[in-house]
């Protein structure tokens, strides 16, 4: 997934869900989304978290 696509599908997500969505890199290099609450990964290969909370 593209980081503009992946960026549109978090933002989307973390409004509809009202949950926060992070944005990580897969181990074959490729963008992901998934809730924070899911997220079990590696810190380091976050990319960017989405708040539908924050301001």
């Amino acid at each position: 997934m593209s980081s503009t696509d992946a960026q549109a599908f978090a933002l989307s997500l973390a409004k509809t869900l009202m949950v926060v969505i992070v944005i990580f890199r897969a181990g074959d290099g490729s963008l992901s989304v998934v809730s924070a609450d899911e997220f079990d990964g590696d810190a380091s290969q976050i990319v960017r978290e989405i708040d539908p909370f924050a301001r």
